[in-house]
């Protein structure tokens, strides 16, 4: 039998090619070009003497023929066995440093709040906040061990553990509220300006279950990240959609007020996600409890905000 390697690099093109069942979305997570992972595909199959993937027409995307789906989990656990020897090489030192990717406003408005308890907890230990492109897989690329996650958790092939979940509802600053602009019943938005998180939620919803009619729903400043809609409600420009893990701290600090009770179930939630070779590792796997923890705490105080009055 032969004992000469393939060619690595087009291993690791394999890999993400079949993970993703997409030359271009592989291309896209390993930056190179789509004409570059098809190359790369081709050059492996000539040298294994077998297809690996099946083209399923043009737009279709691929499948993996029978060869392909042996292969990869072999392929998997192998840069998982790398991944993980180089961490003990790298982390044999004292202090281990542990790569965590979030998106920015989860970051910004609800982990780093929380932070310092894990860091007096776990002294020897240095976390490094990355905060994540959506359309970049830092823990495909081994660039974090942890990856907290906004989604429906199905993300196949990986570790996924949810940890807090949240509701929607109006939130804004109490001094806008005046004789002239009441905010005492839904259909008093009118008087004032709504802002919109663009990327995640809108107004429609909530205004149908709330029964309001007449309102321009699309009207009003919008923004692309959760963080600064919240910020400009605290700053008093409008009304905001408040996603409840993003705006429970500045409620409990008197920074904005929830001025009715319905609220409506967001269908993602916040996830721990991470290799299955990595849950293993103490400092992943501390780190993941922590969060189970700190979310259980901010879940029970999210369910008092949001009240009974919900979908």
């Amino acid at each position: 039998m032969s004992r000469r390697l393939p060619p690595l690099n087009a291993l690791v093109v394999f890999e993400a090619a079949a993970r993703h069942l997409s030359f271009t979305r592989a291309a896209e997570s390993l930056h190179v070009t789509q004409a570059a992972v098809s190359h790369q595909i081709k050059a492996l199959e000539e040298w294994l003497g077998v297809a690996l993937f099946h083209r399923i027409g043009r737009g279709q995307g691929l499948a993996l023929t029978e060869s392909g789906r042996e292969y990869l989990p072999r392929i998997s656990g192998a840069f998982e066995t790398i991944r993980s020897a180089t961490s003990s090489v790298m982390d044999s030192r004292r202090q281990r440093v542990l790569n965590v990717a979030t998106l920015d406003s989860f970051g910004l408005l609800w982990l780093l709040p929380r932070l310092g308890r894990f860091l007096r907890a776990h002294p020897g230990i240095d976390v490094r906040i990355l905060a994540a492109d959506l359309d970049a897989d830092a823990l495909a690329k081994g660039a974090v061990n942890i990856d907290i996650r906004y989604g429906e958790g199905d993300w196949s092939g990986l570790e996924v553990t949810c940890f807090l979940r949240e509701r929607i509802f109006p939130v804004c600053s109490a001094s806008i509220i005046t004789e002239q602009k009441p905010l005492r019943a839904p259909a008093d938005l009118k008087f004032h300006t709504l802002l919109h998180d663009v990327m995640v939620t809108d107004w429609h919803e909530w205004l149908a279950a709330a029964g309001v009619t007449g309102i321009e729903e699309e009207r009003g400043l919008g923004f692309n990240h959760s963080h600064l809609v919240t910020a400009a409600a605290i700053n008093g420009d409008g009304v905001a959609l408040g996603r409840g893990a993003l705006v429970a701290d500045a409620l409990q600090k008197g920074l904005l007020i929830k001025p009715f009770d319905l609220s409506l179930p967001c269908k993602f939630a916040y996830h721990a996600v991470c290799s299955h070779g990595s849950v293993s590792d103490p400092v992943v796997a501390a780190f993941r409890d922590w969060l189970i923890e700190e979310g259980r705490i901010s879940q029970s105080a999210l369910d008092a905000i949001s009240g009974n009055a919900s979908l």
